[in-house]
């Protein structure tokens, strides 16, 4: 898989995606509005389209690197104007698609005229309906602090008792057993290679998993990219996102952190590329989830574990699905992927089930 990667990364020509991007520059730019335009354009002109299981070859690989680059630059131009138009705040906060794309969006924290980025965690084009919630929320009520309070977690869906998910479990009529700790037992399976599903509290508002309906793996092992793909039924040239301790992250990773929502891209370290391949993109950068002990001190307690049983302060952190389908919500979700998927142990609120036991011969 690492050696896939690498190739697809050879295939981008330096020379020939500048030629790509000075093309598109006439085509797709902003205007002095705020706004931007796209011209008329023939993506055909520059490469054919893919086809499943055929390798894109260089043409394709150019402009997708092309189109990345020009993308940034009109997010810059845009963010420089509406920084002039309103009066130069200090912070700017984005939702919609493009707002998650992470490489973008680091290029902005990096060179962009504010001071801080934050990008909410549903930053899909659904979640642009919260900033009209909030908008008339502020009209409704002028003096916002008594109607608006920062979000402390984006874990604001369902939750179960476990009275609900040891009901389900016996339903389904699994093995399963309850440890002195499930964190340090997930620790123990992800230090021998093993995959975990990892389902626990509410689940996560937006596309991320953060922790909640988490899909974990070993960052060590290059080919757990390649495993987690073939549970998610995705693309192999996919990256994958480590989540790692908030006071551990700087040492692994440049940029600015604290990073909880995994939006933002970062360059991994050249002393820890080797150490963690599983979510070393092909260009050195990583999607890094951080965690607070204080905010999220299960997660924290598996991290701490996770190292102290292996050196690494970090494990890849995948959505809890399989292909083609939503991330999990409910434990029954989680038990039927659980038994279509070569997952070795699925950690459900206190409870642990192992593959081995609830599938032995």
């Amino acid at each position: 898989m690492v050696e896939n990667h690498r190739r697809h990364h050879e295939l981008v020509d330096a020379r020939r995606a500048h030629e790509f991007v000075n093309t598109l520059a006439h085509r797709l730019r902003a205007t002095d509005d705020g706004g931007f335009t796209i011209a008329e354009l023939d993506l055909a002109a520059f490469a054919k389209a893919a086809r499943p299981g055929v390798d894109p070859g260089p043409d394709l690989a150019d402009l997708a690197c092309s189109v990345q680059a020009r993308l940034e630059e009109v997010i810059l131009d845009l963010a420089a104007w509406l920084y002039d138009a309103a009066g130069g705040p200090r912070h700017l906060a984005l939702a919609g698609s493009v707002a998650l794309n992470s490489a973008a969006n680091a290029r902005l924290a990096a060179e962009g005229p504010f001071e801080t980025v934050w990008v909410q965690p549903a930053a899909g084009d659904a979640g642009t309906a919260l900033g009209a919630a909030l908008h008339l929320a502020s009209l409704a009520a002028p003096d916002t602090g008594d109607v608006l309070r920062p979000v402390p977690t984006p874990a604001l869906g369902r939750a179960f008792s476990e009275f609900e998910i040891e009901a389900e479990l016996r339903r389904a009529a699994l093995p399963f057993s309850r440890p002195a700790s499930i964190a340090g037992t997930a620790a123990e399976v992800l230090a021998d290679g093993g995959l975990v599903a990892w389902f626990q509290g509410r689940s996560e508002y937006g596309s991320r998993a953060l922790g909640h309906r988490s899909l974990l793996a070993h960052p060590g092992d290059p080919h757990n990219a390649e495993r987690l793909h073939q549970v998610k039924g995705r693309e192999q040239f996919r990256p994958v996102a480590p989540m790692v301790l908030l006071d551990r992250a700087p040492e692994l990773f440049e940029g600015v952190f604290p990073s909880p929502h995994m939006l933002f891209a970062h360059q991994v370290r050249q002393a820890w590329r080797d150490r963690i391949p599983a979510v070393v993109h092909v260009d050195g950068t990583a999607e890094p989830q951080t965690v607070s002990g204080a905010e999220e001190p299960l997660l924290a307690a598996l991290l701490r574990d996770f190292e102290r049983r292996t050196g690494l302060p970090a494990v890849v952190n995948a959505s809890l699905s399989a292909a083609g389908r939503p991330m999990v919500d409910t434990p029954r979700d989680v038990l039927e992927l659980f038994g279509s998927t070569p997952i070795d142990l699925l950690a459900i609120g206190p409870f642990a089930v192992r593959r081995s036991e609830a599938f032995a011969a």
